[in-house]
């Protein structure tokens, strides 16, 4: 039997900076420091070339319990659904009227850093009630 190993989660975007930081917004993570020698990552970034200058962003669980996200420029735009999303997990325990509650209140918090509301799935009787979303590069993600 293997052991858990940790692992990170990539996006393909246009602008890694950007979609790394609505997300450290999310989910409470924090932009890593520096690498050694550098006060901040754009001293960081004049050193690469041009080519790769913003190719490349990364944010982490302050708590070190989570994965490191990493975020990667890509020429193409976003053209289907994705094939993997993140669930952000606030509704954990809750049941109807106050799962709702809590949803519906993430979701306008997110709303005003530029995400997209999607739609709205009622428990069934098996699932609870979640919430789809975009964020600001389109990416699916469900509030669960």
């Amino acid at each position: 039997m293997t052991s858990i190993r940790q692992f990170q989660v990539t996006f393909d975007c246009a602008e890694p900076e950007r979609v790394a930081r609505f997300w450290c917004e999310v989910l409470g993570y924090v932009v890593p420091p520096p690498p050694k020698g550098f006060d901040t990552w754009d001293a960081f970034g004049r050193t690469l070339p041009p080519e790769r200058q913003g190719a490349a962003f990364a944010c982490v669980d302050p708590s070190g319990v989570g994965p490191r996200l990493f975020f990667q420029r890509v020429p193409e735009g976003k053209a289907v659904k994705n094939r993997v999303h993140l669930d952000v997990r606030v509704g954990t325990g809750l049941v109807g009227e106050e799962r709702l509650a809590a949803l519906e209140a993430e979701c306008a918090r997110l709303v005003t850093l530029g995400a997209v509301r999607g739609q709205l799935l009622l428990a069934d009787g098996v699932n609870e009630s979640c919430l789809g979303m975009q964020d600001v590069e389109g990416n699916e993600f469900c509030l669960d």
